[in-house]
């Protein structure tokens, strides 16, 4: 069950909320640090983790789901978010080179289709970056937070997921160490909690940060206990619908 998106909205403009945001865009820019002419969405509440690449990217959409629900984005420009079925997105194939998706896959009630959608719209080649909970950290014991609802993950469990949707994971950092309070001597030292927790304890990280590149050709699982044939994907060409504003040329 997805949380409602006025309480995410709330939860980002909190202490806790502006520093977690902060740190996790930081970790996003590490690795994506130019996106100039390229076309970007986010999935799910991407939209505090969109902003750095509004006035970059050639085109910025937000595709929310409908049992989120959604909000007018970016404040200040034409409005770019629109209120999508996560396993039906409205967009032709091939049309992205990078999706940010948070505060989506744990919460989805069919996550194969979702990862198999993201996987339609994205060009070759292109790029995933998920934002999902560590099962291993407090902030998924914590229901205070956006990422203590939902279903957690180990390193090992989203891996394989992306793995099974065809897409190869190419690196994955932990992220928010600090504890998840409001306690403000604790959220201004945030930035210290970072860089202790990555050296001293990286699997008890909040959140695992996962960017994975989608593969055009992949090979099915063996069924266990029988040979099987190996069978080669190629990507499907799935119905698309249009949106009402311009998201894809």
């Amino acid at each position: 069950m997805h949380p409602d998106v006025l309480d995410l909205r709330e939860f980002y403009l909190t202490p806790l909320g502006l520093a977690a945001r902060r740190i996790i865009t930081h970790r996003i820019r590490a690795r994506w640090r130019d996106t100039k002419g390229l076309s970007v969405a986010g999935v799910g509440y991407a939209t505090p983790f969109l902003r750095p690449f509004v006035d970059e990217a050639h085109r910025v959409i937000a595709l929310m789901p409908q049992a989120q629900g959604a909000i007018a984005w970016p404040a200040y420009s034409p409005c770019a978010s629109t209120l999508v079925d996560e396993t039906h997105l409205p967009l032709p194939d091939m049309c992205f080179d990078r999706v940010v998706a948070v505060h989506c896959l744990e919460h989805s009630e069919n996550s194969k289709a979702l990862l198999r959608e993201i996987w339609r719209v994205l060009r070759p080649e292109g790029r995933l970056m998920i934002v999902v909970p560590n099962r291993r950290g407090m902030w998924a014991r914590t229901e205070t937070t956006p990422f203590g609802q939902g279903r957690p993950f180990s390193r090992g469990q989203i891996e394989a997921q992306l793995a099974g949707s065809m897409f190869a994971v190419e690196s994955v950092n932990p992220a928010l160490f600090a504890p998840p309070v409001q306690w403000r001597p604790v959220v201004h030292a945030s930035i210290a909690w970072e860089r202790t927790g990555a050296y001293c304890w990286p699997i008890f990280s909040g959140v695992l940060i996962v960017e994975a590149v989608k593969q055009v050709y992949g090979r099915l699982p063996q069924p266990k206990g029988r040979r099987a044939r190996v069978h080669q994907m190629s990507p499907t060409h799935a119905r698309a619908r249009s949106l009402p504003i311009a998201a894809c040329e």
